[in-house]
């Protein structure tokens, strides 16, 4: 059962009846039927390589047996009609009515002949087309199969790919030195580059870790220390303020940043996580903000397993929920649910708010992107928030989506794959 009293909430995020949001199911709105020709393209785009170049195959062979049949019988008829002349030799005093009698007879046989070898040719020919054809049609998926088998390797190793294999993990193709062998060692040319360009982020984002961070720290130790001295003045306790504000909007950003960064690799912990504890604790760490704001959270949380990284997941549902305190109004609400949806983990943060044109919500995820471009009120963040939302979500191989709410504010619904159950040791 869920927790919390969103059930008895009204109205709910979106406005109208309970549900997750997402696209209409199949079949709520049928439309006319498409012509046959745009049908007939929609199933080749929709067919497998592997099945057209069968087909292809197959129809070409289709195509040189009735052109073979053809020429036979364009060739095999004047042969029959010559070798079915008879030249009629008869003694003399035979009628001529009589001679006439055995030409006529003789030209009909020699037609029905003709015509019946010929039409034995064609009709035992299709046969034989059919029959071959269809031998033809295996054939032609073994043929295809095997010419696809260096990209089915390709996709093998790119499927394996991580930040921790790209070093390792090659195609390495052996062969003649084809199309095939030089679009394989090119994506090993691409892999060694990637590789690179990986190993200098994660040098870099080591480094800003130890860079950034330590001036900012020691520049908040010393602000700290003057404003403690009692000897300290009104404007030097005003600026030491002030200061201390910028210090730590500045250590906020660079934990984005960082956060950011790290988020966007490749995940190095992956373990069943329930996202219902995940988004109770977010939750519990909030409240606090929220009270101070006059924001009430409401949440409906449901079980939901998935596998991941836990923190991460935590941030990002805390940073969905800490989106919500802060763009909303006063006396306003957030709602949080979460659960199981066609069998995938489903997290959905709803909050009032001033209206988001729907044309902005898809810039909202990009880094340092404000509703408005608002930077008059930037002191609320630093415009990572939903950025680092989508980076985590996309490292779980997930997907993130919002859409503007009825009345203002933004309803942002995170899908995850679904995981094993997740056990907790029962108490004893």
């Amino acid at each position: 059962m869920g927790t919390g009293p969103y059930r008895s909430q009204v109205p709910p995020p979106p406005s109208g009846p309970p549900a997750w949001d997402g696209p209409p199911p199949p079949g709520a709105h049928p439309g006319p039927l498409p012509p046959l020709a745009n049908r007939l393209k929609s199933l080749s785009d929709r067919m497998s390589i592997r099945w057209r170049l069968t087909i292809t195959y197959s129809t070409l062979f289709f195509v040189a047996g009735a052109l073979l049949l053809i020429v036979m019988y364009i060739l095999v008829r004047p042969v029959l009609d010559s070798a079915l002349k008879v030249n009629l030799t008869v003694p003399r005093g035979i009628p001529q009515e009589l001679i006439d009698y055995w030409d006529q007879e003789i030209t009909i046989r020699n037609a029905n002949v003709t015509t019946t070898v010929l039409s034995g040719l064609i009709t035992r020919g299709l046969l034989a087309l059919l029959g071959i054809g269809i031998l033809a049609v295996m054939l032609g998926y073994v043929v295809a199969d095997r010419a696809l088998k260096p990209i089915m390797q390709m996709t093998a190793t790119a499927r394996k790919l991580s930040g921790s294999s790209l070093a390792h993990e090659r195609i390495d193709l052996h062969g003649p030195d084809d199309e095939l062998k030089e679009l394989a060692d090119t994506f090993d040319a691409m892999l060694t580059r990637l590789n690179i360009a990986f190993d200098a982020q994660r040098r870099f984002v080591d480094n800003a870790s130890h860079e950034l961070r330590t001036p900012l720290a020691i520049n908040r130790t010393v602000l700290e220390v003057a404003l403690s001295d009692p000897e300290a003045s009104a404007d030097l306790r005003v600026l030491g303020r002030t200061l201390l504000g910028t210090n730590a909007r500045n250590e906020r950003l660079i934990e984005g940043l960082l956060l950011l960064a790290r988020s966007e690799r490749e995940l190095s912990v992956r373990k069943p996580v329930d996202v219902q504890e995940v988004a109770k604790t977010a939750i519990e760490q909030l409240l606090p903000q929220a009270l101070q704001q006059d924001v009430q959270v409401d949440h409906d949380l449901h079980p939901a397993s998935t596998m991941g990284d836990p923190v991460l997941l935590e941030r990002c549902v805390a940073n969905l929920v800490e989106n919500g305190i802060k763009y909303n109004g006063g006396e306003g609400k957030v709602w949080v649910r979460s659960g199981i949806v066609e069998g995938g983990a489903v997290v959905q943060v709803a909050n009032t708010g001033p209206h988001v044109p729907a044309y902005e919500v898809d810039s909202l995820f990009e880094p340092f992107r404000r509703l408005h471009a608002d930077r008059v009120e930037s002191a609320k963040g630093a415009g990572l928030g939903l950025s680092i939302v989508r980076a985590i979500v996309r490292a779980h191989g997930g997907t993130v989506t919002a859409v503007p709410r009825d009345g203002g504010g933004l309803v942002v619904t995170v899908r995850l794959a679904g995981g094993p159950p997740v056990t907790t040791p029962s108490a004893r």
